[in-house]
């Protein structure tokens, strides 16, 4: 991870303007054994020549054979070790919906359900329903009222919520209600240790209440709660890296992450495609030394195990790639947080294509095209993702010689 202390000691107070890109999942697999990944099958010419002129490698999100989880991946792309600090999925969600996540607030991801007659599970996401279904429920959650703590609810997006609780004496260490199978009821909420026996029995009180209040509301008739989490302190963009930050990504998570690490959040709500992600950052550019643009439908398709798709999600990035490129940043970083090989359908452990370019400073390789065998060969070669902040300071011209 980026050495803190060491880099304040170095950190200049001007220096070049980065623009760090991820496209959330991009690293893939062949379909077949003498085939080509996603990104290599995919007609990027804009990357190619970033990659022929620039410097490329392959970055490790959190250690050899781990497949990480998008917070923790994306804080290594911060440069904080994510074994170090880590971050609960609530306080991703309250954070990322605009929530201010107080010393001592314990922040819960929540997940509208279907239960039957039984309180069984019969769906874990209540049919999916849509945000303006989602609010109605949250209406009803905002009318419960526990003695003893201050309840926040608000709606994220389709059947997600998130709940905070405030007050005196709380702890987060407590185990999901959501048993991750249907045809049982949800767990009770339970203390992974005695400091949180309090906050625990507050919950149940408050998942209680909330099965009366849902009660004929189906499909959303139930709740599940995930990922109890307090806020994790993190040292800010302004204080480690001297950087005024933002971000412009869509979802609620990247924006939660972001927000944990002192980034502005830009408003933006587009779906349809990066272009105007990538006129919202051009918008934004000269007011900031550092810009974080994310995009999503990367990894969504190869959830999705639809390889032809995330090829075209990663064709349309290339093509609104010279958005970007207009604004003349001094350090272009292009990458992913993880791999999500549509042959797998899920993260996994594959190191991540990365690409940096950086006009003034960096050391062309032999790489020829923006793939993962090219990256293999790369200057940058295989590295901890918690190394890149630093090595964008250094090709921006932010660092002083460490040493006589």
């Amino acid at each position: 991870m980026a050495n803190f202390e060491l880099l304040s000691r170095l950190l200049h107070d001007s220096g070049g303007k980065i623009l760090l890109l991820v496209m959330d999942g991009l690293g893939g697999l062949p379909r077949t054994s003498d085939g080509l990944t996603e990104l290599e099958t995919a007609h990027t010419p804009n990357m190619d020549r970033l990659a022929r002129e620039g410097s490329t490698g392959l970055t490790i999100p959190v250690a050899r054979g781990i497949a990480p989880g998008s917070g923790p991946a994306h804080l290594a792309l911060f440069g904080y070790d994510p074994l170090h600090y880590e971050i609960g999925r609530g306080v991703l969600e309250a954070t990322g919906i605009g929530l201010e996540v107080n010393p001592g607030d314990v922040a819960i991801r929540g997940n509208f359900c279907t239960v039957d007659g039984e309180g069984r599970i019969t769906d874990r996401r209540a049919g999916r329903i849509n945000s303006e279904e989602g609010a109605k429920r949250v209406a009803l959650l905002k009318q419960i009222r526990i003695p003893g703590v201050e309840l926040i609810v608000e709606a994220v997006q389709d059947y997600r919520f998130a709940l905070m609780l405030r007050g005196e004496g709380l702890n987060g260490a407590i185990a999901d209600t959501d048993p991750q199978i249907t045809g049982v009821p949800p767990l009770p909420a339970r203390a992974l240790d005695p400091a949180a026996e309090r906050t625990a029995a507050l919950v149940n009180q408050w998942i209680a209440e909330a099965a009366k209040v849902l009660k004929g509301h189906e499909p959303a008739n139930m709740v599940t709660l995930r990922g109890f989490a307090m806020d994790p302190a993190l040292p800010k963009y302004s204080e480690v890296y001297k950087l005024k930050a933002a971000c412009v990504a869509v979802y609620p998570m990247y924006k939660g992450v972001a927000r944990l690490v002192g980034m502005d959040i830009i408003p933006t709500d587009s779906h349809d495609g990066p272009g105007d992600e990538f006129k919202r950052v051009a918008d934004i550019w000269k007011d900031y030394d550092f810009v974080f643009c994310h995009i999503k439908y990367t990894d969504s398709r190869g959830e999705d195990g639809d390889f032809d798709a995330k090829v075209k999600v990663i064709e349309s990035v290339d093509a609104a790639l010279p958005i970007l490129l207009d604004m003349q940043p001094d350090v272009v970083i292009i990458t992913g947080d993880h791999s999500t090989p549509a042959t797998m359908k899920s993260h996994s452990w594959h190191p991540v294509p990365t690409l940096l370019w950086a006009p003034k400073t960096h050391m062309p390789d032999r790489a020829q095209t923006y793939g993962e065998r090219e990256c293999m060969g790369g200057a940058l070669g295989q590295f901890p993702a918690s190394e890149l902040m630093q090595l964008a300071l250094a090709h921006a011209n932010r660092l002083a010689k460490y040493g006589a």
